[in-house]
């Protein structure tokens, strides 16, 4: 798996460096044409900024004893001389932990305590936070520490029955919660010591920006719904294990309906038969094994309610004994090659695919707006042109009439400007009004307004009341942020009319600002926060404090969208008038120049002849431009769609 997704991710590397050259070379030939103003270099830069902080995120989710993190060994750490991430009978890892690699980092292991969960503060801000985590360092030349250093990944500690219950962790003591936490006999609660981990280890899949999610079950998943609202919503591929020999059991159905496949869509979700060896049997022929196999096989699927071809039945501890013993029949046994080809064929190819949608979506408006400019170009160029040809002589009548005319134009123009200027405080009250309806700062107000309802709330019917109102709240502010950008867009386009209808510029319509995309995350997420309450089935205590602490979750969600859609808004408002008033920069620039020549004809210092020359050199300048704009975001497209890089770079060397 290390070389074959090793492999795969070196070439999505080398096709995302090949985009960034070609981004790189396309925005320094529109500078040095001046074909970009500073808005459009700085959409370019950030594009650039973007590609270069790229990130691959599995996340591996199941029950206790599925062998989840002995599959991640398995397929990652094959290579090391023995297991990496804790792996054994009965619990193993205790928290949700993330292995990534920062070279800005030392090799370490950050342990966030478990008592933070007495805060309202979530598992992402913490990561802001780097004092409030106990540092462990790692020493990768040294693997039997580094292993005694990651098991404490696996640490717990006792607390009292009300500890836990403030800490929102569910108890084992019904039939509801016979995987939560387990009462000693001494009436203790035994719970994790760590609330969230992160290991930073320079490994060549992880340097490569390969991010891993370890969940440890429903009940960590349920405890910290940022899990799955955050974590496993942003994965690019989710793997789900099962145990071959039992199934899909009571709680695995839980935790694949309410945490994984909670959207009704299985793109980027594989599931694992994990323990395959299990059904090994010497009384049994190898024909009676398989059959055994495909009939977990088709039950599963039909269960899961998911496409047979995305369930691969295997053994992770007969492949990660392969790979450590490099024995070749024990690994072919264990069957994970499959799935190992099918994870990779899965992985990377959906990350292109955001990445290239991205990359179009943002470079769309850069082209536009550079083949306006040269089209505005050739076009007065060509104006001029037309002017001069119709001058058979030096007639200083007809030269004095067109030096009028042109001098007019430029009035007219700038007269324009001038009411143009006027409609800016009626554009400025509006996007005001824009920006106060998804103010990240009112959002606060409404925040703190339902916190203070909620804390007054004796009943977990009544924080629901809260919640809701809450949701009805931000819905509200969407809907009247979206009508408020129509207002702004139909003003824009009054504007643009005018100066195409009496000034000839191009004609175009000024980029639109929809909200839909943030009503439906706000949507999705009150859909998400309906489902989680109506799956509760636990003690009062614990409602209160889990329903406090999935409102948290969705607030961070929703201030994250509020705050891009704030940042979305202020990019669109800055640069909707782009367009026009780059067409007119270069029209006052084209009409400046024509005035200019014509003065010149009119005082004889130029002869007609030598200026319409020097005019249609101007003209072929302008035609090249074009075409070596086209040659450029053709090379950016053919990158975008180059299946093979290195076949595509032969071709075009």
């Amino acid at each position: 798996m290390i070389a074959h997704i090793g492999h795969e991710l070196d070439a999505y590397g080398s096709w995302r460096q090949a985009v960034q050259q070609r981004i790189d070379t396309y925005r320094e030939w529109l500078n040095q044409e001046g074909l970009a103003d500073s808005h459009v270099d700085q959409r370019l830069a950030q594009l650039l900024s973007t590609l270069t902080d790229d990130r691959l995120y599995v996340a591996f989710v199941a029950e206790f004893s599925r062998g989840k993190s002995e599959l991640i060994n398995a397929i990652f750490f094959g290579d090391m001389p023995q297991r990496v991430v804790p792996s054994g009978a009965g619990r193993t890892t205790m928290c949700p932990t993330e292995l990534l690699y920062r070279d800005d980092w030392d090799p370490c292991i950050r342990l966030l305590p478990i008592e933070t969960r007495g805060q309202e503060t979530t598992i992402n801000e913490y990561k802001n936070f780097p004092e409030e985590w106990d540092n462990v360092p790692l020493d990768p030349e040294d693997p039997d520490s580094m292993i005694d250093v990651l098991h404490q990944l696996t640490e717990v500690k006792l607390v009292s029955r009300q500890q836990a219950e403030e800490l929102g962790l569910p108890i084992a003591d019904d039939a509801a919660h016979e995987d939560g936490m387990q009462i000693t006999d001494s009436g203790e609660v035994e719970i994790p010591r760590w609330r969230h981990a992160i290991v930073n280890f320079p490994h060549p899949l992880l340097e490569q920006g390969l991010v891993i999610l370890d969940t440890p079950g429903l009940n960590a998943l349920g405890a910290e719904p940022e899990l799955t609202l955050n974590m496993l919503s942003s994965a690019h591929a989710v793997i789900f294990i099962l145990a071959a020999d039992a199934g899909v059991t009571k709680s695995d159905m839980t935790l694949w309906r309410d945490h994984i496949n909670i959207t009704g869509g299985s793109k980027g979700q594989l599931v694992v038969l994990n323990k395959i060896d299990v059904l090994w049997d010497e009384l049994k022929d190898t024909y009676q094994v398989e059959n055994e196999i495909e009939r977990q096989i088709q039950s599963t699927a039909q269960t899961l309610e998911i496409d047979r071809n995305r369930i691969f039945p295997m053994s992770a501890q007969k492949a990660l004994l392969g790979k450590i013993k490099s024995n070749d029949d024990v690994l072919a046994s264990s069957r994970i090659t499959d799935f190992e080809n099918a994870l990779t064929d899965l992985l990377i190819p959906a990350k292109r695919d955001i990445v290239s949608a991205n990359v179009r979506g943002e470079l769309s408006e850069v082209i536009k707006t550079a083949s306006i400019i040269n089209t505005q170009r050739f076009d007065d160029v060509n104006e001029h042109i037309s002017e001069l040809e119709r001058l058979s002589s030096k007639n200083m009548e007809v030269v004095e009439d067109m030096m009028q005319k042109v001098r007019l134009d430029k009035e007219h123009l700038e007269k324009n400007l001038q009411r143009f200027q006027a409609t800016r405080s009626i554009f400025s009250k509006q996007t005001n009004k824009l920006y106060e309806s998804i103010s990240p700062q009112k959002l606060e107000v409404l925040i703190a307004e339902t916190k203070k309802d909620m804390s007054m709330s004796l009943t977990t019917g009544g924080l629901r009341t809260c919640m809701m109102k809450f949701f009805t709240d931000v819905t509200k502010s969407f809907e009247k942020a979206s009508a408020q950008s129509k207002e702004i867009q139909d003003l824009m386009e009054g504007v643009y009319q005018k100066f195409q209808e009496e000034h000839g510029l191009a004609n175009i319509k000024p980029r639109r600002f929809s909200t839909n995309k943030y009503q439906r995350e706000i949507k999705r997420l009150i859909e998400r926060h309906d489902h989680f309450i109506r799956g509760l089935s636990m003690i009062m205590t614990e409602q209160m404090v889990l329903t406090r602490r999935f409102y948290d979750s969705v607030v961070a969600k929703i201030k994250q969208t509020y705050e891009r859609a704030n940042r979305d808004a202020y990019d669109w408002l800055r640069t909707i008038m782009s367009p026009m008033e780059t067409q007119v920069r270069e029209h006052q620039v084209q009409l400046r120049r024509r005035l200019e020549s014509i003065k010149r004809i009119h005082k004889a210092s130029d002869t007609l002849d030598d200026r319409l020359a020097e005019l249609e050199h101007v003209r072929d300048g302008i035609k090249e431009q074009s075409t070596q704009m086209q040659a450029l975001v053709n090379d950016i497209e053919a990158v975008l769609d180059a299946e093979d890089l290195n076949e595509f770079e032969q071709k075009t060397a």
